[in-house]
């Protein structure tokens, strides 16, 4: 167990850091599935700029790799662009 003030203080931000991203992460991977189980295209349409901004907010933050958020916005595209 940490003996600094710092360190305890560090602890507790990590920990409401941790339970934000996990609840950012998971709200962008719901609104994802949402959009491939979606068979209305103008409705996908509709919802695919939203979650291209929540993808790109968790690149930003580093809680998904660049790289991903580009595959992702990718594959998103081009599956609504299918419908």
């Amino acid at each position: 167990m940490a003996n600094h003030k710092s360190a305890l203080k560090r602890i507790r931000s990590n920990e409401k850091k941790r339970v934000l991203n996990r609840y950012q992460h998971k709200t962008t991977r719901n609104a994802i599935k949402a959009i491939r189980m979606a068979t209305d295209k103008s409705e996908a349409t509709a919802k695919l700029s939203t979650v291209i901004s929540m993808i790109d907010k968790l690149a930003k933050k580093n809680i998904i790799h660049a790289n991903k958020a580009s595959n992702l916005k990718s594959k998103l595209t081009r599956h609504v662009a299918a419908l």
